[in-house]
């Protein structure tokens, strides 16, 4: 199987499970956070709908580094209905999709790197890149985001399997 046809599928999927939390963020909780460390309930839901567009940049650019202008556009998505965070997502998930469409396998296995500054965070082929720092990363933010739902009262979607509140194994 070709590498884009393969990430093509694999952002449905995590965008399918990604809609299926976000559909649950309550509103109004912007700034919950369950401890003083934790990122704030808004910042984690703009997280999860937008990173799917993370994959442009690392099929369109050679590198991100945090400190330039380019990096301005990664900033967390101001929300307050949650149908902005699900047309976030759309557009995050189409974005990428157009990107992985246009791009080849040749280019994805060319070398990608993340900085800050002059500091090189990490380097890697753009298909690892993409698989750990998008969608491993995204699944890591989902799960949080999971337990967010949970304590603030909102009902938990079953994502890799059953949940507590809906699809319960016998």
């Amino acid at each position: 199987m070709k590498l884009t046809k393969f990430f093509i599928a694999q952002l449905e999927r995590e965008a399918s499970s990604s809609r299926l939390a976000l559909q649950r963020v309550p509103e109004e909780h912007n700034d919950w956070k369950p401890h003083e460390k934790s990122m704030p309930l808004g910042y984690l839901a703009s997280l999860v709908a937008t990173m799917p567009a993370w994959i442009v940049s690392m099929v369109k650019r050679d590198e991100l580094d945090l400190t330039s202008a380019e990096a301005a556009k990664f900033k967390p998505l101001d929300w307050r209905k949650r149908d902005e965070l699900l047309a976030a997502l759309d557009a995050a998930v189409e974005e990428a999709r157009e990107a992985l469409r246009n791009t080849t396998d040749e280019h994805l296995l060319t070398p990608w790197r993340f900085m800050v500054g002059e500091h090189i965070v990490s380097e890697n082929p753009r298909e690892v890149m993409i698989s750990d720092a998008v969608f491993s990363h995204l699944a890591h933010h989902r799960g949080q985001l999971t337990v967010y739902l949970r304590l603030n009262q909102a009902s938990v979607p079953a994502l890799y399997g059953p949940s507590a509140d809906e699809g319960q194994a016998a």
